[in-house]
This record gives structure tokens, C-alpha cells and sequence, in this order.
């Protein structure tokens, strides 16, 4: 099982994404996300589909395997 964190950055990276972008397009600031993506934020349901819909994406293709 791949820690959902990992999917995150590895997707945030494949699409050239920094953590500005990435927070700017869910509108949240950047450490915000990058709390998240380091697991020291909890995610809540609402926000992981401002970001699966980023990757055009259903959250349980993001957050659960």
C-alpha cells in the first residue's frame, strides 16, 4: 500500500507542480500543503477533492488503494 502522502508528491511532481501551485490551486497557503503532503496536517474529505480534482481524479484514486 502506498502511503498517500508519496502519491501526492509523486503526482505533484509529475505535472511539474511546486507546493505554491499546488496550494493556489486548492486555495489553501503553501504550508498548509505542504503540511498535508508531509503528514503533519490532517486531510479533511472537502480538500482531498479540491486536490484529486486538480489531477482530474476521484479522491479514492489519490487516498485509498
Amino acid at each position: 500500500m502506498k502511503n498517500k502522502n508519496l502519491k501526492l508528491e509523486d503526482l505533484r511532481k509529475k505535472n511539474g507542480y511546486t507546493y505554491q501551485i499546488m496550494a493556489d490551486k486548492v486555495g489553501i497557503c503553501k504550508a498548509y500543503y505542504w503540511q498535508i503532503e508531509h503528514n503533519n496536517r490532517r486531510l479533511y474529505y472537502d480538500l482531498a477533492k479540491k486536490i484529486a480534482a486538480v489531477f482530474n481524479l476521484k479522491p479514492d484514486d489519490i487516498f485509498f488503494d
